[in-house]
């Protein structure tokens, strides 16, 4: 339920002077074995919160949640209006400390179901407090900022959180009563005609490469790599603000050019790093080898802190765009959609290998609530004459299931255009602005392409009711690479699409009916792994609610994985939910278990 009367970490109007008194809230103290939270007798002094401050270039940060302009109700403390107005915008909730792009996360339920949170809806009369939202962190500049946060942190044995954009669908960027480093204001980008990684040969060189800081986000980063008529392996996101050298990365990184020129890990030449005891990293194939391998797919906020990320970029080529938009009369999966659905899935290798990536997705009319059809994809320097051998049947598919009476299916768009670069592409076809700051949860699962060639009807059948998105951007250059280079779940190499769905609620609803939801997510997960058991899920887009995380989301790296994080972060700092160390703390990730 949603609690008027939450405990006290933290009342919004209260915190500023909670912060400078010290004054303990009756949270439990923290021990050796636990990390110690705001609000503990442990939390650090005003005085050595002084001493920090002097140590960064930037004022400390007092996060706020976004919604906060709002409280007092009956005397507003900022503008509510453009609280508002922007609630759904990506931008302004990457610029803030406090905000995550999931609105969900912002929020912290106790044991008794009651909830801590910072309400857009006013209406709902609940107070606004802290939530999961930090309380105070440093607002990074340079790694010589991060440096001395990060010993803060550690001498202080506090909770601690790495933040770039708060593109977390995990909410592993934000924990309540936490000390944060904010990196998103690390924005330098460096091109580099020429690179050669730091301990290689001299004649190692790797031309047309770029650094990007830990704040750059995806919009930033497809612009400088366009000025020089270059391509980046990276992500798509409504407005283009997913960080680029952040969590995406660390991840794995995939993106629509995963199939050209691998995953985002696939690409790194060399990254930087501040670990737990503040020393400054540089990793690449030749100089601290098993951070890198790590780095690269083992997961964000579990080794140290990057500050920035050396890529590969690729020449600026022409692509095929296609576009496939249909509609039915109904709020069901209809025989006409399943079938076009279930030829979408058959044909999926054959694009695979004719050089297409792209997503397909089954939702419902935001008006109407009838299912349609949406897919988008590119062939990159790929000819008219190849995309309509290719894909041309998917078109025909639809047109006649179209035409058949009593279908219920129509064609609104079915074409293939020629465009002279990935970022017209980008900037003409792909969504500029988008929801954000919802709240949901959601479930994925990586399918084989033996899975998909051998039982395409069985994939259909079991994606089509969970009305997700589903993409095709593995295979290609991503499956030739070596599963046990680099620590991203092996599970990528052999995988052809990325299945994803979601559900979602609005804000105040009872912690029992998210319950609900969240069983669903559940039952969902269970038919949908049933179909390649021995698969994984991609860690930045996943279920929170997986039996045996390390195996999903890490497979037989898991092990290694872990001996490399005791190596650099011995004293378990970084730690996020379900990330390589998690299983040594409780769910809260305060406290050790092991």
């Amino acid at each position: 339920m949603i609690s008027a009367n939450p405990p006290p970490l933290l009342s919004f109007s209260g915190l500023a002077l909670l912060f400078l008194t010290g004054t303990v809230t009756g949270a439990a103290v923290a021990t050796s074995q636990c990390r110690c939270l705001f609000g503990d007798t442990c939390w650090p002094s005003p005085s050595a919160f002084s001493k920090l401050a002097k140590q960064v270039s930037q004022p400390l940060l007092r996060p706020v949640p976004p919604a906060s302009p709002c409280y007092p109700i009956s005397d507003p403390s900022g503008d509510c209006d453009a609280v508002h107005r922007l609630w759904t915008d990506a931008s302004w909730r990457a610029n803030q400390s406090g905000a995550m792009q999931g609105a969900n996360f912002e929020t912290f339920v106790f044991k008794n179901d009651t909830t801590s949170a910072c309400f857009m809806n006013t209406s709902l009369d609940i107070p606004c407090t802290q939530g999961s939202v930090p309380v105070v962190g440093v607002d990074a500049r340079t790694d010589a900022d991060v440096q001395a946060a990060v010993k803060f942190a550690a001498s202080h044995n506090l909770r601690l959180v790495v933040k770039s954009t708060g593109h977390d669908l995990s909410g592993r960027s934000t924990a309540r009563g936490s000390f944060i480093i904010w990196t998103h204001n690390m924005k330098n980008i460096t091109f580099h005609d020429t690179f050669t990684p730091a301990g290689a040969p001299r004649s190692e060189t790797h031309d047309h490469a770029i650094t990007l800081g830990a704040g750059v986000q995806w919009q930033e980063a497809y612009k400088a790599v366009n000025a020089k008529n270059r391509v980046l392996v990276g992500g798509l996101s409504a407005g283009g603000t997913v960080g680029a050298a952040s969590g995406w990365i660390l991840g794995g990184g995939h993106s629509i050019l995963s199939p050209s020129f691998g995953l985002g890990v696939d690409n790194v030449l060399e990254f930087t790093m501040i670990s737990s005891n503040g020393t400054r990293f540089i990793t690449n194939a030749h100089r601290n080898s098993d951070l890198f391998f790590a780095l690269r797919g083992g997961g964000g906020g579990t080794y140290g802190v990057v500050t920035s990320v050396t890529y590969q970029t690729h020449p600026n080529l022409p692509l095929i765009a296609s576009v496939l938009s249909v509609s039915t009369n109904s709020s069901t999966p209809t025989p006409s959609l399943q079938k076009l659905f279930a030829d979408l899935i058959r044909i999926s290798p054959n694009l695979s290998d004719a050089g297409w990536a792209g997503f397909a997705s089954i939702a419902p009319d935001p008006s109407t609530g009838a299912l349609g059809l949406s897919a988008l994809h590119i062939l990159l320097n790929g000819t008219t004459d190849q995309a309509d051998e290719s894909i041309g049947p998917l078109f025909t598919s639809a047109r006649s299931l179209a035409a058949s009476a009593p279908s219920g299916l129509s064609v609104q768009t079915a074409m293939t255009t020629r465009v002279d670069s990935f970022f017209t592409w980008y900037t003409n076809f792909f969504p500029q602005t988008g929801d954000s700051g919802t709240s949901g949860a959601l479930g994925s699962w990586l399918l084989p392409r033996d899975v998909v060639e051998q039982d395409p009807d069985r994939v259909a059948e079991t994606l089509i009711p969970l009305t997700g998105l589903t993409a095709m951007v593995g295979g290609g250059a991503v499956s030739r690479v070596d599963p046990g280079a680099m620590g991203v779940n092996p599970a990528w190499r052999k995988a052809l699409l990325h299945t994803i769905f979601a559900t979602g609620w609005a804000e105040g609803t009872p912690t029992s009916a998210i319950n609900g939801l969240v069983d669903e997510v559940k039952q969902n997960m269970t038919t949908l792994r049933a179909l390649a058991p021995n698969s994984g899920a991609y860690f930045n887009e996943a279920s929170l609610f997986e039996p045996n995380p390390l195996q999903t989301f890490f497979g037989s790296n898991k092990d290694n994985l872990k001996a490399i994080k005791q190596k650099f972060d011995p004293i378990g700092l970084f730690v996020v939910r379900e990330g390589i160390g998690s299983d040594d703390w409780d769910t809260n990730l305060v406290c050790r278990v092991a």
